[in-house]
């Protein structure tokens, strides 16, 4: 087979080569930062670190799943639309003025959600780690704790940008701007670490993220100042009917996402200490950036998801994400083995760095938490393509049993407890839950195409096939 033959095979198009070698980055520059840790901060900073980063993850509490409703507005409309070099809008008025809309209705959304992050993280991050702060060993946390907040909410104003631009059909371009900033957010990190000043390095990495997005906007500033001024008027998109039914749930599944992996670390760091925390921060770290590798075979296709929706081609839908979820389950596996077997050989190969991570054994029960994490993802980013949340009901029971089962176990059992617990809810619960709901959505969506298919075959053959068709007979 030639190349682009493999590569066809593989299901790596130009979108999802981009997203893989942003992640690959991404990946270098973690394990790049994870041997600095290692070298250069102390396991009570390793706690300081990972918890800090757990913290200023709360921003998807404030996002509440914006970016991805903004993604799916943007390719809905836009499939009635073309876009020039020069930022020039044509087709379809009422598609043009609802793209409009959507996004001023996203920018107006996003500052607020910044601003309220600013007032509510700052001082909430404040007083945790003033509190739960080990008198014994002084850490200099604030400073690196204001700076991660700052840029924070400078990072998650951009989002709907990068969401709007990727639902127009960008895939590929937003993609190739992921590499950028994983590149600039790696150098950053090791930066900091190498000049002994490790806790700033999430701030940082955040700030290499935004620095590159940035550029990234300007290039397309005529295209974005145009629809900001754009006049809506009748045709905006009316955000009470239209928009807040599917957002509101979708935000409880996203924020439901933070309380089913990342709040087990600002639990063992109050409830164990930094070091035990720090040693499940490094853990869940690694098994986050396999997840968000395998990924990107599904993440770059909720733009095309969206396009086939609406023009309502549900059994070709239907063919092609299973075919992406193949690809995608694929290449977690052989991460994922790949990752237990470098673990499991740590403590004779480098015991130094195998102190600070959870054993081989927790190690596995995360990567398989996580896989079955990685497939419940996939379904939703099918799923939500419609702009329906399905899995609200579903997030908020993993969320509320794996809280419940974290509080419980880390106390008494530390990480084996809180990993324990993880793997228990994801396999057990999240998992089937989730494709109970997707069996039954999916034989609602291929119904749905089989009449359309259906009505297009009656359309062609004329009146007495239409009477028998509207009888049932067809």
């Amino acid at each position: 087979m030639r190349p682009p033959e493999v590569l066809a095979a593989l299901g790596i198009d130009g979108a999802v080569a981009y997203a893989l070698l942003a992640r690959s980055v991404n990946i270098v520059g973690s394990a790049g930062t994870v041997l600095l840790i290692v070298s250069f901060l102390t396991p009570i900073e390793q706690g300081y670190y990972y918890t800090l980063l757990s913290l200023v993850s709360l921003q998807v509490v404030f996002e509440m799943g914006f970016s991805f409703v903004v993604q799916q507005l943007a390719a809905h409309e836009s499939i009635e639309l073309k876009f020039d070099a020069l930022g020039s809008v044509t087709g379809d008025a009422v598609a043009h003025a609802r793209l409009a809309s959507a996004l001023q209705l996203s920018v107006r959304w996003y500052t607020v959600a910044a601003t309220a992050m600013g007032l509510i993280v700052s001082p909430l991050g404040l007083v945790f780690f003033a509190r739960h702060s080990s008198t014994a060993v002084e850490v200099s946390w604030q400073g690196p704790w204001l700076m991660a907040v700052a840029v924070s909410m400078a990072g998650l104003w951009c989002v709907p940008f990068y969401a709007f631009i990727e639902g127009c059909g960008e895939v590929r371009a937003v993609a190739a701007m992921r590499l950028r900033q994983a590149v600039a957010s790696a150098v950053l990190a090791w930066a900091a670490m190498l000049l002994r000043h490790g806790l700033y390095a999430p701030a940082l990495v955040i700030l290499g993220q935004i620095v590159p997005g940035l550029l990234f906007l300007a290039a397309r500033r005529p295209l974005l100042a145009k629809l900001l001024r754009y006049p809506a008027r009748i045709s905006a998109i009316h955000w009470s009917s239209e928009v807040w039914p599917f957002q509101w749930r979708i935000a409880v599944s996203w924020m439901c996402s933070y309380f089913t992996v990342q709040v087990f670390i600002p639990i063992l760091f109050a409830l164990r200490g930094p070091v035990e925390a720090g040693a499940m921060g490094m853990s869940l770290s690694i098994t986050g950036y396999m997840t968000v590798l395998a990924l990107v075979w599904t993440s770059t296709k909720a733009t095309p998801f969206g396009h086939m929706i609406a023009r309502k081609e549900f059994q070709a839908l239907d063919r092609f994400f299973f075919r992406t979820l193949r690809h995608t389950i694929a290449a977690f596996a052989a991460v994922a083995i790949a990752c237990i077997a470098v673990v499991a050989l740590l403590p004779y190969a480098a015991p130094h760095l195998a102190a600070r991570m959870v054993p081989a054994w927790l190690f596995a029960a995360l990567v398989l938490g996580a896989g079955a994490n990685l497939i419940v993802q996939c379904l939703a980013t099918l799923l939500r393509a419609f702009k329906r949340e399905p899995f609200l009901i579903q997030s908020l029971a993993a969320a509320l049993l794996t809280l419940l089962l974290a509080r419980c176990t880390a106390p008494r059992w530390g990480n084996v407890g809180a990993a324990i617990s993880y793997f228990t809810v994801t396999a057990s619960v999240a998992l089937p839950s989730a494709l109970t709901i997707f069996a039954r959505a999916r034989r609602d969506y291929l119904a749905i195409g089989s009449v359309a298919a259906c009505s297009q075959r009656v359309q062609c053959r004329g009146p007495v096939q239409l009477a028998r068709a509207e009888e049932g007979q067809i």
